[in-house]
């Protein structure tokens, strides 16, 4: 039986382990250090305190901020970088969803 490829990913100082496909996974670590950065900017407000509610915060940055891109792209045609941008947001509700679940256990 083959393991999966996993990364592992610091954020907030805190390492995780990620189970990623391996053309993947410079895409994943460039992911993880933008989280990184926008978690840390959220924490060191110091108005956001606890790892959960830091994550939500950052989710909901980085949400806002495809949503912003994603209008600036005609809804009528494909345009160039729709798709990653799609992309992009179901890598980061799967890192959310997998430090989630590495909280609970």
């Amino acid at each position: 039986m083959s393991h999966p490829h996993t990364v592992t990913v610091k954020i907030l100082d805190k390492e995780y382990q990620v189970a990623c496909p391996e053309d993947q996974e410079a895409e994943l670590t460039v992911s993880a250090k933008y989280l990184d950065k926008q978690m840390r900017g959220i924490r060191d407000t110091g108005k956001v305190i606890g790892l959960e509610r830091i994550a939500v915060m950052a989710a909901l940055n980085i949400s806002y901020e495809l949503l912003q891109a994603s209008e600036h792209t005609d809804a009528g045609a494909a345009a160039p970088g729709g798709e990653s941008v799609v992309r992009l947001n179901r890598k980061l509700d799967d890192a959310l969803y997998q430090l989630r679940q590495l909280e609970i256990s």
